[in-house]
């Protein structure tokens, strides 16, 4: 973690991770658009592959720009060390890899993304392992389901699409409870907005191609290690307490400590999956973040301001955004990101599917496409696109029902948001 952490919020994000660049000076952090990179001689390149020495070997493993981008995002989120992938999903399978094998389980939140719920449940059983999905509003429903094959418990801080903010003190003392580590992801609210290492969470990953780069140009991940659970504290861990054969019998709890998780990500999880970023989008998402919390304010006090208009709405039958006074996710919203709710939501339209679609089809600010995250205001009816491989108890249960639009509220004018969603409302019933 970078010594900028007594810095503040803003500084931290335009400065933590980088410098001018040594050689020519420049300020900007370079693209390094370099696969390989020259050993000095054969003892500096035995010292990398030793992990013995820190350094860039290939860039599958490390490259000088996506680990600028890891140093600001360990130092953001608070943690001692970080990994950047080429995908948020990336993030995800490459934040369990290190603490699974065939048959171990995990508990996961059922309001997750559609897509998470789908890599949980199917994808992740070719690897064999076993998700069970649990309600994560009461944290005893985490402790029920844990057993002695539970690895890990993950949640999303802020839910996508329902914007429900989970508790996250609660789930991390279920976890620990049960010897075995939390992680949040943090996507929709940020480190701007919420801290979940602050709250007890172990690791914490993010989809970088949302808020984090901000602008929809550039796809990526990254897991970050809060460097404070104890892996050696009971034998779950085996990949990471006990002897490597890779590396001639290392054990990377012994010889790294609280850096073991995050370098065992790097030599083992991308050296073997290779889910690497790419240098170009790694400094997209630097440039982003530069000016993340200066966006973040724009998109709460836009998202506020529309979710409390539609409340309001005679077309509208509910809304769900943890900002509102009259959501039942209100005060955990103000416990965990007292500077707003973020600014993915969703709210039920009067007609069910039928309406749903007219909307989105009739909206010409808003984009409708599948992401969030974006400068831009987005819109998507989640039961025809990113939870319609679900079923109807898991769409109900991830508060993306037949009448559920999803809203990712941009930094336009906030009249000109409010003006599209009226048209687009009255349209859905042919006015």
């Amino acid at each position: 973690m970078s010594e900028t952490k007594t810095q503040g919020l803003q500084t931290r994000a335009i400065h933590a991770g980088t410098s001018p660049d040594p050689t020519t000076g420049a300020r900007i952090t370079p693209i390094h658009q370099s696969v390989a990179f020259v050993f000095r001689d054969v003892e500096h390149a035995a010292n990398l592959f030793n992990l013995d020495e820190a350094g860039f070997i290939y860039s599958r493993l490390t490259n000088p720009t996506v680990n600028s981008l890891q140093d600001r995002m360990a130092d953001l989120e608070g943690g001692v060390g970080a990994v950047c992938t080429a995908s948020g999903h990336a993030a995800q399978m490459l934040a369990l890899f290190g603490l699974m094998k065939a048959g171990d389980e995990f508990v996961a939140s059922n309001k997750l993304y559609g897509g998470s719920i789908t890599q949980f449940g199917h994808a992740f059983t070719r690897f064999g392992w076993k998700v069970v999905f649990v309600d994560p509003d009461d944290p005893d429903n985490v402790r029920r389901a844990c057993n002695e094959r539970t690895r890990a418990v993950f949640s999303e801080s802020l839910a996508n699409p329902g914007g429900t903010m989970c508790d996250v003190q609660g789930l991390a003392d279920a976890a620990h409870e049960n010897g075995v580590p939390l992680i949040i992801d943090n996507t929709l609210a940020t480190p701007v907005l919420c801290n979940p290492i602050e709250h007890g969470a172990d690791l914490v990953v993010h989809s970088t191609t949302k808020f984090l780069s901000g602008h929809g140009n550039a796809i990526g991940g990254v897991v970050i290690d809060s460097g404070k659970f104890d892996w050696s504290t009971n034998n779950h861990y085996a990949h990471l307490t006990d002897p490597n054969p890779a590396y001639h019998g290392m054990s990377f709890v012994d010889k790294f400590g609280e850096l073991a998780y995050t370098i065992y990500s790097i030599a083992v999880s991308l050296r073997d999956l290779g889910p690497t970023m790419s240098p170009m989008n790694a400094y997209l998402t630097l440039t982003g973040i530069e000016t993340l919390p200066l966006r973040m304010r724009q998109h709460n006090d836009n998202s506020l301001a529309v979710a409390q208009w539609l409340e309001q709405h005679p077309r509208v039958e509910w809304v769900s955004y943890a900002g509102l006074t009259s959501s039942p996710y209100y005060e955990l919203a103000q416990r965990y990101c007292p500077k707003g709710a973020g600014s993915v939501f969703t709210f039920g339209v009067h007609g069910g599917y039928e309406s749903g679609v007219k909307v989105v089809e009739s909206v010409k600010l808003f984009s409708h496409l599948a992401n969030i995250g974006d400068t831009r205001s987005l819109i998507v009816h989640p039961a025809s696109t990113t939870h319609r491989q679900l079923s109807d108890e898991q769409k109900a249960a991830a508060s993306a029902g037949p009448e559920v639009i999803r809203l990712s509220i941009g930094i336009e004018d906030v009249d000109d948001i409010i003006a599209d969603l009226d048209q687009a409302l009255n349209a859905s019933t042919g006015e």
